[in-house]
């Protein structure tokens, strides 16, 4: 036990400077508990209030796609330079090092392939797994206007309120059918009904006319999808454009996987979303590190 009479009468109390109470970086996150605040800061870099997200679930509903054949040897190479990993727990468990610590956003809705009706979603993930495998965050397609809306945002709110009791955040994902306008309008609709309804992010796709409107209507951050893939360049422009409309990062996969050199367009993609960088400085960035390789 410590001696009572040794100890010294504490001095520093600093009674003129008032007690520093930082708000949370991430817009519309401020009243969350400090665990969730602690995973997506760990999504989200706190320097740049933004992220580069490697989205990889694509095999859930599609199986190996091109870029997706082989886990072990085209994707964890590109590992080092995400800020978080976009995956299925089957992946996670089977491929991916258990030494890796960066965030893990798991892909917790499902049901359907490619060959029936995408919509038709479940949970097909618990709760108690997202703990199990230190998830940072949920993330569940919610289908606007699909066939089976209702069910895929009763699926989206149950995560919330799952992931609200444990401290995990929940990412929607608006799912765009064949049939959809892609416009600013339905985008302000989907992303809306997702923010309102308890999603504490929102990965969504980039539009040139009106994509502002997206983000500056919606209390919580979003995250542009990739999308299908483009050339380097066109990718490289869009993000950069979706970040300078207020996008809180971006979410690739193909875009990235799917490049003539993955390593180099991750880097370049970091570059645009960390560092401000044009596109065309970024392009520029791609084609000196692709060969190098």
């Amino acid at each position: 036990m410590p001696d009572v009479d040794e100890i010294k009468e504490a001095k520093k109390f600093h009674t003129d400077v008032p007690y520093k109470t930082e708000g949370f970086f991430l817009k519309g996150s401020n009243s969350l508990d400090w665990g969730m605040k602690n995973r997506l800061a760990r999504i989200f870099n706190p320097k740049s209030g933004r992220t580069v997200m490697l989205a990889i679930d694509h095999g859930y509903f599609q199986g190996p796609t091109t870029g997706l054949e082989r886990i072990d040897i085209n994707i964890l190479p590109l590992i080092p330079y995400a800020d978080t990993l976009m995956l299925t727990r089957g992946i996670l468990r089977s491929t991916v090092s258990p030494s890796f610590t960066k965030s893990i956003v798991l892909r917790v809705s499902g049901g359907t392939s490619i060959l029936k009706e995408l919509s038709n979603e479940a949970i097909a993930v618990g709760i108690e797994e997202s703990i199990r495998l230190n998830a940072c965050a949920m993330a569940v397609q919610v289908f606007i206007g699909g066939e089976h809306e209702k069910e895929s945002i009763i699926n989206m709110t149950r995560m919330v309120d799952m992931g609200t009791r444990y401290g995990i955040p929940t990412l929607a994902v608006t799912a765009v059918g064949r049939d959809m306008n892609r416009d600013a309008r339905y985008f302000r609709l989907a992303t809306r009904i997702c923010a309102e309804l308890g999603a504490h992010y929102i990965k969504t796709y980039y539009i040139e006319d009106g994509f502002e409107t997206v983000t500056s209507s919606c209390p919580v951050p979003i995250v542009m999808a990739g999308g299908k893939k483009i050339p380097e360049l066109d990718a490289l422009t869009m993000a950069y454009r979706a970040v300078q409309e207020g996008a809180s990062g971006v979410d690739m996969g193909r875009n990235i996987f799917q490049s003539e050199s993955p390593i180099a367009m991750i880097q370049a993609v970091g570059a645009v979303v960390h560092d401000n960088e044009t596109s065309e400085k970024a392009f520029e960035l791609y084609n000196t590190l692709k060969n190098q390789s």
